[in-house]
């Protein structure tokens, strides 16, 4: 049944084998053709890919479709295919041998570019040719060779004789051939490398051909002499070689010779490459220096092992370890003389290297590919003797090579089943020497540096040490105790896999038996560093609650000294632990409560510290640090809160928070943001698992237990941290950013979790914070605009706060954006007095702060109410929603707009209320630019703003409600107590703020006025006292009209859209003109008299003049006339009066205008008997003109001219009636006709 069996699994396999594979010609070696991007690892060709030893092993025919024909060709002769073996054998291994000698002879030729194709193609085809013959050998012992019986005494053909004769004659040659080929390792050295034609056909020299002939040979030579052994069932003796040597030549002994000899060939070749690697490159480098060549340890890994299972013969492994002990062994008396002599100048780190890279081979199946789930046969045995080796060399063991070595140990883990004595050997070796570092002095010291940085990296390295892949360049990035870690854990994990916790017990004894309090109190600083890896590496791999609390009790045998100077350190092992416990969702309690105990303590010693005691506080904060830290992470990496989380927050932290500077108040409220986030992040998940259907009574008492657990952290919060914030809202001790994101942070708790607030926050805590944080006008314009952002950008917060029984909230916020926008420049109050107020304002305002007001606009303008006011005001908004101070202009402007469309009187009085809300104190946030210190770009914020409120609002403001607020505008802005002092000059800064904002307050102003629903005498007042301060303010230093057309008077007069506030204003600005600057005390004429001259004249260009304007205005420039001999002033109170002259004409038709007659015949009472010539001149100007004007006054003129006469008592006055004479002269007619009766007049 058992010989069925086997025939069974013959044919099964040999028909498994590949069918597309090319038989019709025999494999090769071959590196010539990279197959390897079609997923196949070595070449078409070769022994393995192409199903020659899977045939070899299975004992089928080595080339099935090959040698059918009678005859063949081999070294160009033609043969007899079934018997040319027996017959002619020696000729045939004569030619081979022949072609092998003319192979060697193509090595002396030059082989150039020119002639390597020639060479190339010659090489080849000898190659092809003895590689053919050695196959046909195989077939013909396979197909024709018949077994003989040597006992038998029937006679025998001739041909039957020499048949018997050939397993001893293919002996004898086979030795016979391997004593000429000799060793690989004496092959001249090659290059692998080949030409490559325009083809791109790959061109090899003799040498390369050579080099592969010998391993097809000592390969093919090993198949022959195994299936000459697989075909006779007995041993073969050679004939040649029995009469000429003791020893006697066998298939078996030769076979196991050439083997020996193959292998310390394979060695050989191995050896010269590992004496031009680097031990940090060892791994990383190839063994082989060609694909071939690993090829051949594949197939001779299958066919020893394979041999060993069926033969009493010895296994890959014992043959190669037979051989590496010789390497190993310091006398070589033992070694047999057909063994070569192999030297290594690192013959231990040559056997760890060499056994590495021959395990991986055992990868790869029959086939050549690789199969992961191949069971691979190990050699612990030898490796557990190498490593006893490798650590016992008395004091010369160096970090760099137990490096190199433990990292092959490490691949091996990862190849074979785990082993306990590998971890107990290196235990032994490392126990000892704790408190090394490990290091290597020309490599950078990236070891426990690096790792113990903080409980977070220590947790860290122990995760890489337990990764199934490990980095290649281990070697340079982990210390060799680190690289003991790893196989640690590899083989404890791999251990438990498949036989439970047995192993681990047996590790956790080795180590647990070797601290003691005497070696606890031996450790230093890097040995308590290596204690606390190997620690934490056994609680990640094994039982974490059994060696947290073994090492808590080492910890116990530390010297207090040795606690006090690494305290640090033993911090962050709990804490790291503590880590390890969230990460494996396992109750805290016993860790936090002792630990979070040491933070109390530390947080008290560093809040009575003083801030002169740096190296005791620094020391203290390192600690402190080191909790805050893992606790935050402690947070984020827990699964679930426990109500040992609780402990972790103790009020050590408020004790901390008082005694903070601000560098250490960012890390701790980078801490509290971080545990409120991971909060609210648990909450949202317990609430949507609570809304799921179906949820059973048990899941759903879980998860409100779970909801308990987080309440109470939550209030832990409440209780040591928000009453920090609350009381440092004011203070500029906590960096703005974080106080608002920390405080916007509270409200979402508030919103998500309202019963954890504080009772006097209840029962709308929501509202109570944000009136603390967001509405109150005492917090910094720059906390409240972060502040705001958050919550408007949390979309269900604002929706449910827009929607709630608190209407304000809208109003509110926006009148806390306004304070933001009116106070940008708030900070900059204390930086130096810039008068450039062309430069651009933005660079007075933070970066941070600029982008926080545009977030801020850009959230606010999505408010419903926002939206609402500029629908129906029809302003687009959304461009300028970017630009702060651009979108509080439109939004000042929008609520103007709204309020003018608005027809119930109901709904008015509404938007009257809810305006000033909006606006609320709006004069305390622009008080810090009024004060003493100046500076430019607030002041021209404040004015401009102002003015465009003023005019937007003028409306608004004309109610009884607002115009409190207006006064008030207009006292604290337009006349505070430093403009009414008119000997005192104005700060630059704020005069230029005013002129470019006063029209926009005088057209306001005047449209309130003009609409008021209760004229008030007072605001009139107010607006004439502003035209005469600023109109006076403002003139030119010289008198020239064309310095005039950018006074602020003038331009509200001109940029005013609507009649009737023109009129109002134009009006008051006469009659304050009349009343302030053309006044003359006594004689003296008033001050600036060309200038208000030339201010009137400008006035009546721009505008139209009106007769009562006549009235007021040309009396004082007719006395300007008369009085003042200054030409400048002469000329343009002459152009005045030309301007107002030419304006009475409009509209009087042929008769001149009452009011103007009346004026001049007012002047000439007041002025002709003393000034009449002065006054007949300006009547000759006039008459120029406008005769009809002067026409009716010639009876005022003639009666003042008789009264004069009177008044003198000296009869006619000859000169002033020549002057009069003059003036009829301009007449006509009417003249003429005065002169005469003057002249008959004998009165």
């Amino acid at each position: 049944m058992e010989n069925c069996s086997a025939a069974s699994t013959f044919l099964t396999d040999s028909l498994e084998l590949e069918l597309g594979t090319e038989w019709c010609k025999p494999p090769y070696f071959s590196c010539a053709v990279d197959n390897r991007g079609e997923g196949k690892h070595f070449s078409g060709e070769s022994y393995l890919c192409s199903g020659a030893l899977k045939r070899l092993i299975l004992n089928l025919d080595p080339l099935p479709t090959n040698f059918e024909e009678d005859t063949l060709e081999i070294f160009g002769i033609q043969w007899v295919t079934e018997t040319a073996l027996v017959n002619s054998s020696r000729e045939l291994f004569h030619l081979f041998r022949q072609q092998l000698y003319n192979l060697e002879t193509l090595l002396q030729s030059s082989c150039d570019f020119g002639k390597v194709s020639t060479l190339h193609c010659k090489a080849d085809n000898i190659r092809q040719q003895c590689v053919l013959f050695l196959h046909y050998v195989k077939v013909f012992i396979f197909r024709y060779l018949k077994v003989h019986n040597a006992e038998s005494h029937v006679p025998v053909h001739p041909y039957e004789a020499l048949e018997a004769q050939l397993p001893s004659l293919l002996i004898d040659e086979l030795h016979g051939l391997l004593l000429y080929i000799g060793h690989l390792s004496e092959l001249p050295s090659i290059n692998i490398g080949a030409f490559v034609n325009q083809n791109q056909i790959k061109l090899f020299p003799p040498s390369w051909h050579l080099l592969h002939l010998h391993l097809d040979i000592h390969w093919l030579v090993l198949e022959i002499l195994y299936m000459l052994g697989e075909k006779l069932k007995q041993v073969v003796y050679g004939h040649q070689f029995m009469n000429l040597a003791s020893d006697s030549l066998t298939n078996v002994s030769l076979f196991e010779e050439h083997c020996e000899t193959l292998l310390c060939d394979l060695i050989s070749l191995s050896l010269n490459r590992y004496d031009k690697v680097r031990p940090s490159e060892s791994l990383m480098s190839d063994q082989c220096p060609c694909l071939c060549i690993k090829e051949l340890w594949v197939l001779l890994i299958h066919l020893l092992d394979h041999r060993s299972k069926w033969s009493v013969s010895e296994s890959f492994w014992n043959w190669l370890n037979k051989l590496l002990k010789t390497l190993l062994e310091k006398s070589s008396d033992q070694r047999r003389p057909s063994v070569p002599v192999i030297q290594s100048r690192d013959p231990l780190g040559f056997s760890w290297w060499i056994i590495t890279h021959v395990a991986s081979f055992y990868q790869f199946d029959r086939h050549g590919v690789p199969d992961e789930m191949r069971k691979v046969e190990s050699n612990w045995n030898f490796v557990e003797e190498l490593l006893k080796k490798s650590i016992s060399v008395q004091g010369s063991i160096l970090e760099e090579q137990l490096r190199m070595y433990l990292h092959c140990c490490l691949t091996l883990c990862d190849f074979w089943e785990p082993n306990i004595a590998i971890v107990t050997i290196l235990w032994e070796y490392y126990s000892k020497n704790l408190n090394s570092s490990f290091s290597i002095s020309w490599l950078p010291f990236k070891g426990l540096a690096n790792t113990m940085k903080s409980p977070l990296s220590m947790l860290e390295m122990v995760k890489t040490c337990c990764c199934d892949k490990q980095d290649q360049d281990l070697y340079k990035s982990s210390s060799s105790y680190t690289i003991f870690l790893c196989i640690l854990a590899k083989v404890v994990k791999k251990a438990m896999k498949s036989n439970g916790p047995h192993p681990w017990k047996q590790v956790k004894g080795r180590i647990y038996s070797k601290f003691h309090q005497k070696r606890m109190e031996e450790l230093t600083e890097v040995g308590l560093q290596n204690f606390f890896s190997l620690f934490l590496l056994l609680a990640a791999v094994a039982e974490v609650e059994d060696v947290a609390s073994h090492v808590l009790d080492l910890l116990n045998f530390l010297k207090p000294a040795f606690i006090t100077s690494q305290r640090a350190l033993i911090w962050k092992g709990h804490m790291a632990f503590l880590l390890m416990y969230a990460q494996k969702n396992v109750d805290i309690g016993v860790l936090a409560e002792k630990f979070s105990c040491a933070f109390r303590e530390k947080a008290k010693e560093f809040l009575v510290s003083k801030n002169e005691e740096m190296i005791q506080r620094q020391t203290l904060w390192t600690l402190l640090s080191i909790y805050i830290d893992g606790v935050q992470e402690v947070f984020e990496t827990s699964y679930c809160l426990y109500p040992s989380h609780e402990k972790l927050l103790n009020d050590g932290f408020s004790m901390l928070l008082r005694a903070c500077r601000e560098s250490e108040l960012r890390t701790v409220l980078s801490f509290l943001q971080a545990v409120l986030a991971r909060i609210r992040s648990m909450h949202q998940q317990l609430c949507q698992e609570l809304q799921r259907d179906n949820v059973d009574l048990f899941v759903q008492s879980s998860l409100s237990a779970k909801e308990r657990h987080l309440a109470a952290v939550a209030s832990a919060l409440w209780r040591h941290f928000f009453s920090f914030l609350k009381s440092q809202r004011m203070s500029q001790v906590v960096p703005f950013s974080q106080l608002a994101d920390a405080a916007a942070d509270f409200t979402l708790l508030a919103m998500d979790m309202p019963s954890t607030a504080p009772s006097d926050f209840q029962p709308q805590p929501v509202i109570s914070i944000i009136q603390l944080f967001g509405w109150d006008d005492i917090i910094c314009p720059q906390v409240v605009a972060r502040y705001l952002s958050h919550v408007l950008q949390n979309s269900t917060l604002s929706e449910a706060l827009s929607h709630s029984g608190y209407v304000s909230f809208q109003a509110l916020t926006i009148r806390s954006w306004i304070r933001c926008v009116l106070q940008m420049y708030v900070k900059n109050l204390c930086g130096p007095d810039d008068l450039l107020i062309d430069k651009n304002l933005e660079q007075g305002v933070e970066k941070e702060y600029m982008e926080q007001l545009v977030k801020l606009t850009r959230l606010l303008f999505k408010l419903s109410e926002v939206k609402s006011i500029f629908s129906k005001a029809q302003v687009e908004y959304l461009s300028i929603s970017e630009d702060p101070k651009k979108a509080l202009v439109r939004f000042f402007e929008a609520v103007g707009i709204t309020y003018g469309n608005l027809q119930i009187l109901s709904d008015k009085s509404a938007m009257v209320t809810k305006s000033l809300e909006y606006l609320g104190e709006v004069l305390k946030y622009i008080k810090p630019y009024l004060g003493k210190k100046v500076f430019s770009a607030g002041l021209q914020l404040t004015y401009g703003m102002m003015g465009i409120l003023v005019k937007s609002w003028a409306q608004i403001f004309a109610t009884s409600k607002a115009q409190k607020l207006l006064f008030r505008i207009i006292d604290c802005l337009l006349l505070p107590h430093t403009v009414l002092q008119q000997e005192k000059e104005l700060p630059a800064p704020m005069l230029s703020a005013i002129q470019k904002s006063l029209p926009l307050y005088l057209q306001g102003i005047c449209i309130v006025c003009c609409q008021s629903q209760n004229p008030s005498a007072y605001l009139n007042q107010l607006l004439g006292n502003v035209i005469e301060q600023y109109i006076g303010r403002f003139l030119p230093a010289s008198p020239y009209v064309s310095d005039l057309g950018q006074h602020p008077v003038l331009l509200a007069l001109r940029n005013t859209a609507t009649v009737p506030p023109i009129s109002s204003l134009k009006k008051c600005v006469v009659q304050v003109i009349r009343k302030s600057y053309l006044e003359y005390k006594g004689s003296s004429p008033p001050p600036r008299l060309a200038s208000i001259l030339a201010f009137i004249l400008q006035l009546f260009k721009e505008t139209n003049t009106d007769i009562y304007e006549v009235e007021l205005l040309l009396p004082g420039i007719l006395k300007c006339l008369v009085l003042v001999s200054e030409p400048q002033v002469k000329r343009l109170a002459t152009e005045n009066l030309q301007y107002m002259v030419k304006a009475c004409q409009v509209g009087s038709e042929e008769e001149p205008s009452a009011q103007l007659t009346s004026v001049f015949r007012q002047f000439i009472q007041d002025y002709g008997m003393r000034y009449y010539y002065q006054v007949y001149s300006i009547l000759e100007t006039v008459a120029t003109l406008d005769q009809q004007v002067v026409i009716h006054l010639i009876s005022t003129l003639t009666q003042s001219l008789k009264d004069s006469e009177q008044k003198w008592g000296l009869g006619r006055n000859i000169a002033q009636r020549e002057a009069y004479s003059k003036l009829l002269s301009h007449l006509g007619q009417v003249g003429r006709d005065e002169m005469q009766r003057l002249e008959n007049d004998n009165t």
